[in-house]
């Protein structure tokens, strides 16, 4: 992997950040916080998550339109504000904090209604096309905040967007008490919809993923049964939230489904992939929604649950490497091995 020029030696005892000058090449820099504007506050990041997303931002096969070079990454991030612009309450300053990612543009119809990720003025996000979290600091509108209890560990706090995007499904999949739901899939998205499903007290809570290796980290979560795909799966689940991203695991959701049942997609499958049977769908009656993203109301609720502490995000982690190690985090992300899990960047 080529790494361009890389300054660590120069920076590691002094603030730094990534900047991904192209696909393949990165250096690590010197970093000097950008006053908080008007609306805008300055936060100290405490840690950064990495994400198959940011892999395809260094590798270069993002989407043309959802990344723009240079880029400073990082759109998974905790930390506390060390200062506000002029129109945001002086109150945030010391407060712990998580931000939304979309960069909306607040007047449009879409955003009026809340659903931030349809913005209609166009694509833009946090540590993909806007600067991101990889960096001692980051100043970005305040109105993307949401603070966390004094008490709240900053490290888990750091894993609560993607947990969001499943509590974006989790609204929309609107599982109620005793009803039997499943989750297809078992990396950090998956481990998140159990536990948001298991918040709603279900009647039954199964989990379907590839490795056996996760059965145990799946019931600690709450489930109450574990398969793999390869086995015999049972059927008639009320709701489903898939979370593997390909299109088998799409069809596999789909037909653990009840006649009338909930499916949430919220894995993004190559392009061009085989996807669900129409007429299965419209015979079966079901009821297909799809996530991209998390709006505000997704973060609320994944801030109250975290909070309620019903979401245990720290046995997901596990590498955490100082900022200057981006390289090496990365190759992690991309490994394969089964005992990587959540890897976080310290600056």
């Amino acid at each position: 992997m080529s790494t361009g020029e890389n300054t660590a030696e120069n920076t590691a005892a002094g603030a730094a950040a990534v900047v991904v000058e192209a696909p393949g090449t990165h250096r690590i820099t010197a970093h000097e916080p950008r006053r908080p504007e008007a609306g805008e506050a300055l936060v100290r990041v405490h840690a950064t998550g990495i994400c198959g997303s940011d892999r395809e931002v260094y590798q270069g096969n993002r989407p043309s339109g959802y990344v723009r070079y240079p880029l400073t990454p990082g759109h998974e991030w905790s930390g506390t504000v060390e200062a506000v612009g002029a129109g945001v309450p002086e109150a945030l300053v010391g407060r712990k904090v998580v931000g939304e990612g979309f960069r909306n543009c607040q007047v449009c119809d879409r955003c009026h209604a809340g659903e931030t990720t349809l913005c209609t003025d166009g694509y833009e996000e946090t540590g993909f096309t806007q600067p991101g979290a990889m960096a001692a600091t980051l100043t970005l509108p305040a109105r993307l905040l949401h603070a966390l209890p004094d008490d709240a560990d900053l490290t888990a706090a750091a894993l609560l967007e993607p947990a969001a995007c499943i509590a974006a499904a989790a609204l929309k999949a609107n599982a109620r008490p005793g009803e039997r739901v499943a989750v297809v899939g078992t990396g950090t998205l998956g481990m998140f919809a159990v536990q948001f499903l298991r918040a709603g007290s279900p009647g039954e809570l199964l989990v379907v993923g590839t490795r056996d290796d996760r059965e145990a980290l799946s019931r600690q979560f709450g489930a109450t049964d574990f398969r793999t795909k390869d086995q015999e799966l049972p059927g008639d689940f009320d709701v489903v939230i898939e979370t593997a991203g390909s299109a088998s695991a799409a069809r596999t959701a789909a037909a653990l489904l009840r006649r009338g049942g909930r499916l949430v997609l919220t894995g993004i499958p190559a392009p061009g992939a085989d996807g669900l049977d129409p007429t299965d769908l419209v015979v079966r009656q079901l009821e297909v929604h799809t996530v991209f993203g998390a709006p505000p109301d997704a973060w609320a609720h994944t801030v109250r649950v975290f909070a309620a502490g019903l979401l245990d995000p720290l046995p997901l982690v596990t590498h955490e490497l100082p900022l200057t190690e981006f390289s090496a985090a990365i190759e992690l992300v991309g490994s394969g091995d089964p005992k990587v899990g959540k890897v976080l960047l310290r600056p």
